[in-house]
């Protein structure tokens, strides 16, 4: 454990020496009317805009307006293929290789396409496994998806819990579930990082564990793209889906990341929906050929792609490449681990945090039971120019995010949360 002290002048020094420190200028930090710059801690929820964001997407819009139709293949970043020039770099940022990623659609719709592909339920082994408190887009998919093939929502849906009046899942509990139930589960599908807890799970794990079953395992890492390292293909995982719009900072509701596992990408009989953009490329305009599908991930797209959303990511995949996931990774431990330090100091009778201890568990993010507290404390911290995010009954979720928050960030949030709690 590092040997974090109390006080601003620890956390301007740290600032000083944090070899990351330029790439917080290279976004855009809110302010209040006066003009000062807001603590912004909610990069858990959506990401700060890149500054270079605005050029990229005007460099789209101005070869729309040069060349029509021809941008497809004039612009300066041809819009035909526009997708790929996000692919190693996004594949670098999960942990996987370039033919095991793609960029398409959205969280929930790809997680729908992953299922359409990968839950195949039988008469005997049809129930899905996921987490008891999982994001609700998560449970609505996988209920709808039981409902679709036939089966009753609430008998084919397993939940992972917490043991009794704890907060976190133990791995313990998921082979319980296996011993018992195993064999009737035909798909396991958990949320990589807890959108409410912060708990970083154990990819790996789950997924031997759920092969040895017999089962096929998906991961939804909303919360874990660009915050931890997902090593997605060294998981084995069957697949998983991501947004771009929280650790990724590429905008509000823009395009989502999805991964096919490479021992998928070749196998044609892995039942999908299809559209021409998963067509061969060669022939994908010869029009009235039979369908030619695509290797790896590229397979599953349907349509060509909005290209104003793609620019919104590249312009923030290229910082991510600038920077690397290690190095950012690095700082967030170390950013995270200083937050935890100062919160324990409020003690045990104003707080609990209820995301794990260790820094292999967790990313960047802290959940924060604030005892005997309501909403009101948010709107006392919002009104006080520190964004977070409040989630019922008692929860705040902070985040600081290593590419723009910094020591002094983390510093001025806890002492104003203190002077809160105090008040």
């Amino acid at each position: 454990m590092l040997n974090y002290k109390s006080g601003l002048d620890y956390a301007l020094k740290q600032d000083q020496n944090d070899p990351l420190k330029v790439f917080r200028h290279q976004f855009h930090i809110p302010k209040d009317k006066h003009g000062n710059a807001l603590i912004y801690m909610t990069g858990n929820s959506l990401g700060l805009q890149p500054k270079q964001t605005k050029t990229y997407v005007n460099q789209e819009l101005e070869d729309w307006a040069n060349f029509g139709v021809e941008g497809h293949f004039e612009a300066k970043n041809p819009w035909l293929n526009y997708h790929e020039f996000l692919t190693q770099t996004m594949a670098n940022v999960v942990g996987a290789k370039p033919i095991e990623v793609v960029v398409m659609n959205t969280l929930t719709a790809n997680l729908h396409f992953m299922m359409a592909s990968f839950y195949k339920p039988t008469k005997s082994r049809y129930k899905i496994l996921i987490e008891s408190d999982a994001f609700p887009s998560d449970k609505y998919a996988v209920e709808s998806q039981l409902r679709h093939h036939g089966y009753n929502d609430k008998e084919g849906l397993i939940l992972w819990k917490p043991p009794k009046d704890k907060t976190l899942l133990y791995y313990e509990d998921l082979e319980t579930i296996l011993q018992q139930e195993g064999d009737t589960i035909a798909l396991i599908m958990i949320g990589g990082v807890n959108y409410y807890t912060g708990q970083f799970l154990n990819l790996k794990r789950i997924t031997k564990l759920g092969h040895e079953y017999g089962c096929v395992v998906g991961f939804d890492c909303a919360h874990g793209a660009g915050n931890v390292e997902l090593n997605l293909h060294d998981s084995g995982a069957d697949f998983a889906a991501w947004c771009t719009y929280k650790y990724l900072n590429a905008g509000p509701g823009s395009l989502a990341g999805c991964f096919v596992h490479e021992r998928h990408a070749y196998n044609k009989d892995l039942n999908r929906f299809t559209g021409w953009w998963s067509h061969n490329k060669a022939t994908r305009f010869n029009m009235r050929g039979e369908f030619d599908m695509l290797p790896g991930a590229e397979g599953w797209q349907l349509s060509n792609p909005p290209i104003l959303s793609m620019a919104a990511i590249k312009a923030s995949l290229d910082v991510f490449a600038e920077v690397g996931i290690g190095a950012l990774t690095k700082k967030s431990k170390k950013l995270t681990g200083y937050f935890e330090f100062l919160l324990k100091d409020l003690g045990e009778d104003s707080i609990r945090i209820i995301t794990p201890s260790s820094p292999e568990e967790r990313g960047c993010q802290l959940s924060i039971q604030v005892k005997q507290a309501d909403k009101s404390l948010h709107h006392k911290l919002t009104k006080a120019g520190i964004i977070s995010d409040w989630r019922e009954p008692d929860v705040i979720r902070c985040a600081p995010v290593p590419l723009y928050n910094s020591f002094e960030d983390v510093y001025r949030l806890v002492d104003t949360l203190k002077s809160i709690l105090n008040g």
